[in-house]
């Protein structure tokens, strides 16, 4: 079983927040294919990272699914798409092997 994680801007590069939208039909899209999905938005998590010596950060949405198999191909477009939709250089789509615990 492999955990899906989505790491999305909840603002663009001038501060202005993305269209609730833009999560939402996500968050059909990935309901629709893998049955549901977890959506972390209401207490923002926070990205930071180094770029060219200065720390960024970003307060993100996080949406996950479970999945039997990583289909890489079906991701990889995802995430371009997102990048796209987002206007970001770039998008952290991970997976993560998981056991179910009874």
């Amino acid at each position: 079983m492999f955990l899906i994680e989505i790491l999305l801007p909840l603002r663009d590069a001038s501060g202005n927040p993305f269209p609730p939208e833009a999560y939402e039909s996500l968050a059909q899209l990935l309901t629709a294919r893998f049955g549901g999905i977890t959506s972390f938005s209401r207490s923002p998590a926070e990205g930071r990272w180094r770029n060219e010596g200065a720390t960024e950060h970003d307060d993100i949405a996080v949406l996950e699914v479970m999945t039997d198999s990583v289909d890489r191909a079906w991701w990889s477009k995802l995430r371009q798409d997102l990048m796209r939709e987002f206007s970001q250089e770039d998008i952290v789509v991970r997976s993560h092997g998981v056991e179910l615990l009874a």
